[in-house]
């Protein structure tokens, strides 16, 4: 549904986006993750047709985002940083307006705006002004605006920053519930945002891609899987000696913890991809007569594969996922 080969875009001498390559699928939520600065809204606002690349292609549905802008433009609804909102419209003649702007049949206008505030679950706001709305309903009326010409994908550009904690979850849930009608990228620096909202993330640093794959499969290929924490009493040199030579410990290392008894200490046990070693772990730290008081199953986060590639200068070639 969106093709992107190898797309650039310089302002002067300074490159913002660089050899982008990615695509998403026909029904899929794909996280286009970033730090501040990454590229992300550069990217998002080329797919919208709001600037051009300076090199490389963009196709949304088949049709060319430079060469086939209107055509483009009408399958998609495009949700920027700020919502474009005018506060002295009610929420519905809002809608109704857009769906003129947007090329909606008049006859088909009412069933189109109801449908987007239903969706939006603005219905107790459908006749309140926007400039009266919190920032969340402002929020849902941008998506609203998004989604009311009922285009086959949909971009969002940090559709909940600056929001609350419940209001977060709400345009979670409703973006979840979009994507079952439509194709959706979503960019953003917020990491719970793509592991409780994306099927799949490709992540942008400097410019560049440095890893494409579903967020799984990035956990288990950078780090390597889960692992244990285990505070046991003992030498820790000793611990670590013992445990590296276990079938399936990739890694040992001692953590600190200013807070145990004397004589414990804090091991992590960093396993190899597929390996289950607890039993074994268990079995050797009791056979050596030794304390175990507390073993349990660490697994790898998405912010860990964040901060590892967004920390690093070269791309990650091998995370990107096949056939995407």
């Amino acid at each position: 549904m969106i093709e992107v080969e190898h797309l650039s875009k310089t302002y002067g001498s300074t490159p913002a986006i660089q050899d982008l390559t990615f695509s998403v699928a026909p029904g899929e939520i794909l996280g286009f993750l970033g730090p501040n600065g990454a590229g992300k809204t550069t990217t998002m606002r080329i797919l919208a047709g709001y600037l051009p690349a300076s090199s490389g292609t963009a196709r949304i549905a088949g049709y060319d985002v430079h060469e086939d802008s209107m055509a483009v433009r009408r399958r998609i609804g495009y949700l920027p940083e700020n919502p474009p909102l005018y506060p002295e419209m009610t929420v519905e003649e809002f809608l109704k307006f857009v769906a003129g702007i947007k090329g909606v049949r008049r006859r088909d206008r009412t069933t189109k705006v109801n449908s987007a505030i239903e969706r939006c679950n603005l219905l107790e706001k459908r006749h309140v002004l926007i400039r009266k709305l919190s920032k969340g309903f402002r929020q849902r009326v941008g998506i609203a605006q998004a989604i009311v010409h009922d285009p086959p994908v949909i971009i969002l550009d940090e559709p909940t920053v600056g929001l609350d904690p419940r209001q977060i979850i709400e345009v979670r849930q409703l973006i979840k519930s979009l994507a079952s009608d439509h194709t959706i990228i979503l960019s953003t620096h917020i990491l719970p945002e793509v592991s409780m909202t994306c099927s799949r993330v490709t992540i942008i640093n400097k410019g560049q891609v440095v890893a494409t794959n579903t967020p799984d499969n990035l956990m288990a290929q950078l780090t390597g899987g889960s692992g244990y924490e285990i505070e046991v009493d003992g030498e820790p040199l000793a611990l670590q000696k013992m445990l590296t030579v276990l079938p399936g410990v990739s890694v040992v290392e001692l953590v600190p913890a200013k807070d145990l008894p004397e004589n414990r200490c804090l091991i992590r046990v960093i396993t190899q991809p597929g390996a289950e070693p607890g039993r074994d772990i268990a079995s050797l730290i009791i056979k050596a007569g030794l304390g175990l008081y507390e073993m349990r199953r660490t697994f790898a986060s998405l912010e860990d594969v964040f901060l590892k590639l967004t920390l690093e200068d070269k791309a990650v070639q091998s995370l990107n996922g096949e056939g995407f």
